[in-house]
């Protein structure tokens, strides 16, 4: 890679860096609203909702392709926030 392009290169991972900041704001405010939403759920299998899952990916991939966003990208990205907070709710619920 030339000395240019080293250069461009560090310039736009600092811009990464930032974005991923925000990310982690933004999957704490994610955090927060799922633990209020697990406070609501008194029963363990109330924790997946198949319908719902099925219209925020539906959802997803039409804002993608509105925003010519690769879906497949936002997909995957979706379904591992989603199963991630799935795995974060099972082992968070309490019975009551």
């Amino acid at each position: 890679m030339s000395p240019k392009n080293i250069i461009k290169l560090k310039k736009i991972r600092k811009k990464l860096d930032k974005l991923d900041n925000s990310f982690i704001k933004l999957i704490k405010k994610r955090t927060t609203l799922v633990k209020e939403v697990l406070k609501l759920k008194e029963n363990k299998n109330q924790i997946i909702d198949q319908k719902r899952i099925k219209f925020i990916l539906n959802q997803i991939r039409k804002k993608s392709l509105k925003n010519k966003i690769d879906p497949k990208i936002t997909n995957r990205i979706w379904k591992n926030m989603i199963y991630s907070y799935i795995d974060f709710e099972r082992r968070n619920f309490k019975k009551k």
